[in-house]
């Protein structure tokens, strides 16, 4: 796997009293995504709601936090991850917040609030779509890009829609199979924080206020349903550990990862881990050893050799990076993420018999997502060298339009299409991207001020 240090996206939030604004990095990752929709796809189902429909951001923060927002947006902390003792905990948590997507918590939270979210929301959507551009120089299958949005103090719950999400969580975890304990277990944890100040309590407990009451009554009712006893399996937990274990080695600075894991520790997290740290640690040799026994255990592991790959891609040598990125996609030829990732090699050997390859790798990585701005840059770059201007151009525009740059895909998609063929796809592509993309007024009153 590889994981790329978020840039700084601005999304500046209208509200003033309302919104704490906080800078926070959103991350995207195949491995840690792929577990979380396992975890929160058959949820969404129980509640009625389609998988497909239901967006999930990862935010690199340590903090203990999971909120959502309008039009089924679910964002969950690496804290939260991190915290979690089980799977079923943090099944619980998504459970929870799938009930307020579900039960429409937030359009029945009054009109003040929903007046002051409409701005708030525009400035988050558009950050959201902005959450896609890398890192340059750095190929990582965690991509990552970073705006600014706010912690939403107003998006506060009522004790009455907390209890009722409770009850619905049981209920979506019952269907699926599963048991609500993790739940009860999770704000066990975290019983301490009703005595808190608002000010020191974690940010997920301001938002989602906890009750002895709440947590006796879910209990109740969780030992009374048909799946209390339902335990995680041993490998289920095993994979979380390792998944906990590769975020904390790429977000935490390398001598708190040694100390969690010392090089006593041989399982497998552990090694996930110290991998990571050593070749943050410029200490690529022990990097190496580290990732090659983890390959070695488990050869068909697609996110140990993109791990392998990055470290290679980074530390300047692309050309040996390749093996390992392709294999990679050999092994997960559907995660758009390491196609891209193996693009991004490609690119760097600046061997232009690898061109096509790259763009072949870019192009079904691109129809598998769209929306993936990073990905439509590389693609440009591939144009470019290629001598293909126009189709070079194209590309920008679909990357302005993937972050809600209208003026800027506008633009650019006017370019193509004046030397483009008539009637050809990529034409008829820009001519679309054309008609939709009118700039917005805040967009024309900032061309003319900088005009």
């Amino acid at each position: 796997m590889k994981i790329l240090k978020a840039i700084a996206v601005a999304c500046f939030l209208a509200t003033a009293s309302s919104v704490e604004a906080l800078g926070q990095s959103l991350i995207r990752d195949t491995e840690i995504e792929h577990l979380l929709r396992e975890y929160t796809d058959p949820i969404l189902v129980a509640a009625g709601l389609q998988p497909a429909d239901v967006d999930m951001y990862l935010v690199a923060d340590p903090s203990m936090n999971a909120f959502v927002t309008g039009g089924q947006n679910i964002f969950l902390y690496t804290g939260i991850i991190v915290e979690a003792s089980t799977p079923n905990q943090l099944k619980g948590v998504i459970a929870h917040e799938t009930a307020h997507i579900a039960g429409a918590h937030l359009a029945r939270s009054g009109d003040a609030m929903a007046n002051a979210a409409v701005p708030v929301y525009v400035s988050m959507g558009l950050g959201l779509l902005a959450a896609l551009a890398g890192e340059g120089g750095a190929g990582a299958a965690l991509m990552a890009s970073s705006q600014q949005f706010g912690a939403l103090s107003f998006m506060t719950y009522s004790r009455g829609q907390e209890s009722s999400a409770d009850q619905a969580a049981l209920g979506y975890l019952e269907t699926t199979g599963q048991s609500g304990r993790g739940l009860v277990e999770f704000f066990d944890r975290f019983r301490y924080q009703e005595v808190m100040s608002n000010a020191r309590r974690f940010p997920y407990f301001r938002s989602h206020p906890l009750s002895s009451h709440r947590i006796d009554a879910l209990r109740e009712n969780v030992e009374q349903s048909e799946h209390a006893q339902v335990l995680d399996s041993e490998e289920d937990i095993a994979y979380l550990q390792r998944i906990q274990a590769k975020i904390y080695g790429f977000l935490v600075a390398p001598e708190f990862v040694f100390y969690r894991y010392p090089e006593t520790d041989q399982s497998l997290p552990a090694r996930y881990a110290r991998a990571v740290a050593y070749y943050h640690d410029a200490r690529l040799d022990e990097a190496r050893e580290e990732i090659e026994s983890l390959i070695a255990e488990e050869p068909e592991n697609p996110y140990f050799q993109e791990l392998y790959g990055q470290m290679l891609f980074e530390s300047g040598r692309p050309q040996e990076s390749i093996q390992y990125h392709q294999r990679s996609v050999e092994l997960a030829p559907t995660a758009p993420l390491l196609r891209i990732n193996l693009a991004i090699a490609q690119i760097a050997t600046e061997d232009d018999q690898m061109l096509e390859e790259a763009r072949r790798n870019l192009r079904v990585a691109l129809d598998i997502e769209p929306d993936n701005a990073f990905g439509w840059y590389q693609l440009s770059i591939v144009h470019e060298r290629s001598g293909e201007t126009a189709l070079a151009q194209l590309a920008i525009a679909e990357q302005a339009f993937a972050v809600g740059n209208r003026s800027r895909a506008r633009e650019f998609a006017m370019r193509a299409r004046n030397q483009l063929q008539h009637g050809t796809p990529a034409w008829v592509r820009a001519t679309e991207i054309e008609a939709v993309s009118v700039p917005t007024a805040a967009e024309r009153r900032r061309q003319r001020r900088s005009n």
